[in-house]
């Protein structure tokens, strides 16, 4: 085992060696520009090839970038660009290419231009986005004309034989009109400027974060957790106060009529008149132990996931490694799933096993197909049929996606979920049985995993108030990808609720004596 272990440490350290070695660059040497996407800027799930939008591709063809399963997920598809940017070599004004735009090519870029088409790219793992274009509107007339950018100036930092930062900025003067015409010549061009920085390697990806998450803001977000923390900790506190004063009543009350009429057959009430019907085996128990067997399985998956992230597993260079993480450890631990569904199907007095294992493979895995085979349905009719949307003048593009790098206030957050998910669960279980009521498996899976209901209804608001998000495809993948997320939420904390209904009526139904 020690020997293991120390393999394993040593293959991290080689891995980490080789990843930063990677970086280190001499004067001149060539660094490959990497063409990630095109997209609208509102709606930034639909996103295109590079190339789809007839750039200048490479003499000898484009080349697309090894990838791995993470990155494949999330729609990365990186390929190599006609870009020859050498390490600390300027370039003042260099013409990519000369093309002829076909009419069909026109109407895509003035399309593309119309609906805020940003690209992004990757040059030495640190992504770069911008604008294609620009949409300006004519006082005088109140015409709109479409603007092409051909001329991109890279401004890169350095750090030694490191680079820092990369930003792309376009010049407004060199644009043309591309609103009229069935073809044009169009000739692209670039510019390098490289300048020193005192910013070290480690802290490159810093900028990043800063999108999503001000320096100024640090001690806010923190003062909010700290603050959520002691609001739940001190209404945990109360309830669980407020229950065991009434448990409390309950059982000196239950005790007290026992010793005062031993042996009469008094008229019991309250939860305790439920004894008899309480661990009565609820109605559907192949579809409740296997929704059981699952919400278990994604309780591990997002523990195991957290520790990664807290360990520093997801640095900021590993494109996909999260997505990557959550489709392995999906089936490694798929055994859980299927275990304790099982225990619970037996102890419901389930028969036919094999009904119940196949319940647990297809619960998540089905619907996730189901809407995966849908949502690549529409992206391939969308890639074929593009509809017009907005018309919004340009803007400032700062990155579509974030790297939200403090796990620990996610996992802070999430515990603090669990926690008071599972004691919100017990208080309505506990007054469920006093009013006499015995159907609480079904209550409480629905009440622990009735949060995924209630962000999936947020969704809506989000998306249709809060967002400029627009058509089909948008909408699909939305709340597509939303309902798989919402729909293991809800698995995952059913499961919580249950079982902590489940040894909460336990130990007060141990406490008492029934006949």
């Amino acid at each position: 085992m020690q020997l293991s272990h120390q393999l394993l440490l040593s293959s991290a350290l080689l891995l980490a060696a080789v990843c930063v070695s990677a970086h280190n660059y001499k004067p001149g040497d060539d660094i490959q520009l990497y063409a990630n996407k095109v997209g609208p800027f509102s709606n930034p799930t639909e996103t295109y090839r590079y190339f789809s939008l007839g750039f200048c591709q490479p003499e000898d063809g484009a080349r697309d970038k090894l990838e791995d399963l993470g990155e494949v997920l999330e729609g990365d598809r990186l390929v190599s660009t006609p870009y020859t940017i050498k390490f600390r070599t300027d370039i003042d004004n260099k013409i990519l290419c000369q093309k002829k735009l076909s009419q069909s090519e026109l109407k895509r870029l003035r399309q593309a231009v119309r609906e805020d088409y940003y690209f992004q790219m990757y040059y030495d793992d640190l992504p770069v986005w911008g604008f294609l274009g620009k949409l300006e509107k004519l006082v005088k007339t109140g015409v709109r004309k479409e603007y092409l950018f051909t001329h991109f100036h890279f401004e890169i930092s350095f750090n030694g034989d490191k680079v820092i930062e990369i930003n792309v900025s376009s010049d407004p003067v060199r644009t043309i009109d591309i609103s009229d015409g069935d073809s044009m010549d169009v000739e692209f061009s670039y510019s390098v400027k490289w300048k020193d920085t005192t910013i070290t390697y480690d802290h490159r990806m810093d900028r990043y974060s800063r999108y999503s998450f001000l320096p100024q803001h640090l001690e806010i977000h923190w003062f909010s957790i700290i603050n959520s923390c002691v609001t739940v900790l001190l209404l945990t506190g109360f309830l669980a106060t407020i229950l065991l004063r009434v448990l409390k009543n309950d059982f000196l009350k239950y005790t007290k009529d026992d010793e005062s009429h031993p042996g009469d057959d008094a008229e019991e009430t309250g939860w305790k008149y439920l004894h008899g019907d309480v661990f009565r085996f609820p109605p559907h128990v192949n579809l409740m132990s296997a929704m059981i067997g699952v919400g278990t399985q994604m309780l591990v998956v997002a523990l195991c996931v957290f520790g990664l992230a807290l360990v520093g597993v997801f640095y900021p260079y590993n494109r996909g490694g999260l997505l990557s993480s959550c489709v392995v450890i999906y089936a490694l631990t798929a055994t859980i799933a299927g275990y304790i569904g099982g225990v619970y199907y037996k102890m419901f007095g389930g028969t036919n096993w094999v009904s119940n294992v196949a319940l647990c493979a297809v619960l998540f895995c089905g619907p996730v197909l189901l809407i995966f085979s849908y949502l690549n349905t529409v992206a391939i009719f969308y890639r074929d049929h593009q509809a017009a949307s907005t018309t919004k003048l340009p803007h400032e593009v700062p990155p579509p996606t974030v790297i939200y790098t403090i796990y620990s206030i996610l996992f802070i957050v999430f515990i603090i979920l669990i926690i008071v998910t599972a004691f919100i669960t017990v208080a309505l279980t506990y007054f469920q049985l006093a009013v006499e009521d015995h159907r609480w498996w079904w209550r409480s899976f629905v009440c622990g995993g009735s949060t995924g209901l209630f962000v999936f209804g947020y969704c809506f608001y989000y998306y249709f108030v809060r967002s400029d998000m627009t058509g089909l495809m948008q909408t699909s993948f939305f709340f597509g990808y939303n309902g798989l997320v919402c729909y293991a939420f809800f698995l995952m904390l059913g499961s919580v609720g249950f079982r902590a209904s489940l040894i909460f009526i336990r130990h007060i139904y141990r406490a008492i004596k029934c006949e």
